[in-house]
């Protein structure tokens, strides 16, 4: 018998055995996930039937998806009986007492429990308007904690080597909040050729919001005396280290005082504008210009002495604090 060659019957038999192999492969892919989810299934029912263990816990019930907490004995209550003294082995001594205790002056403490002082001078410039120079300074010394403390406030003008004017207040400082304090005590006002002037002294100074710096303090003086001082400052920030300080100050005086030159009313106001160079936050080197001008009758006061009730005023100075 002859036997024939013949390749095309070979490839069309080929062909028909590739798509049967294949077709039984995409089968077994896709059945895989259904003997899988039934695998899971039976397992899963095989939990929830076993019994609960050994601490109580009751069977899971599928059908609400909740859990039966009805067996479960929670922690609390009273100590039972036999439980441990905290104090049995302190062998009778407490902290910060006994000999073991630090003494006081190794005794540890918050920070704000300690006494700190500083000395801090906001202005001290020179000042040049109407053709005339002179230095002006203002500023504090502290001591005491972060919620008490004795405070000096000092400010002043000095001509020629002498003191013009000057005005220092004594004060008790005691922080009502985080950013508030009031301040109670006395001031001192000195002038050349003016009496002397004592005043009882009750303020506020803080940071309002906005980052606002505020200083409002009442006085009360003799004879019938009162005034009113009001200040305002604001650091507006160029870069890390200089800066712009606008500030505003107003003051009120409720009865005339013609030795003084001081009218009833609003008084004077002054606004300034310091352009400052942080070298370090205790030394600040400063350049501005500052408006100031009189009101009513101490503006007649002062035309009555020869001077101007409004002048523009150039400064140049430091601040700085230790």
């Amino acid at each position: 018998m002859k036997t024939t060659n013949n390749p095309l019957g070979i490839l069309a038999m080929n062909s028909q055995l590739k798509k049967k192999l294949l077709g039984a492969a995409i089968a077994t892919v896709g059945a895989m996930p259904v003997f899988a989810y039934a695998q899971a299934h039976a397992d899963h029912a095989g939990y929830a039937s076993a019994p609960a263990s050994a601490h109580g816990m009751s069977a899971m019930d599928h059908g609400s998806g909740e859990m039966d907490h009805g067996d479960m004995q929670m922690q609390g209550g009273s100590a039972p009986p036999d439980a441990r003294d905290p104090d049995a082995y302190s062998g009778g001594y407490v902290r910060n007492a006994g000999k073991y205790a630090l003494p006081p002056s190794d005794a540890l403490m918050m920070s704000d429990m300690h006494n700190f002082g500083s000395v801090n001078f906001d202005r001290l410039e020179y000042v040049r308007a109407r053709g005339k120079e002179w230095a002006a300074y203002e500023g504090e010394a502290w001591y005491g904690s972060t919620y008490n403390r004795a405070v000096i406030k000092a400010e002043g003008e000095v001509a020629s080597g002498k003191l013009q004017a000057s005005e220092t207040q004594l004060l008790w400082r005691h922080a009502v909040s985080t950013f508030w304090d009031t301040e109670l005590g006395v001031r001192f006002d000195h002038g050349q050729g003016a009496p002397n002037r004592e005043w009882l002294a009750f303020g506020v100074k803080g940071l309002a919001p906005y980052w606002f710096e505020v200083d409002a303090t009442a006085y009360v003086g003799p004879s019938g005396r009162t005034a009113l001082g009001l200040k305002a400052e604001y650091d507006i920030l160029l870069t890390q280290k200089l800066y712009l300080q606008p500030s505003v100050e107003v003051n009120f005086y409720g009865k005339e005082d013609e030795r003084w030159g001081i009218g009833s009313g609003l008084t004077d106001g002054t606004a300034g504008l310091r352009l400052k160079y942080e070298v370090t936050r205790q030394f600040v080197p400063y350049v501005g210009v500052e408006w100031s001008r009189k009101f009513g009758k101490t503006a007649d006061y002062a035309r009555a002495e020869g001077e101007s009730k409004q002048e523009t005023r150039f400064v140049a100075g430091l601040s700085f604090r230790f």
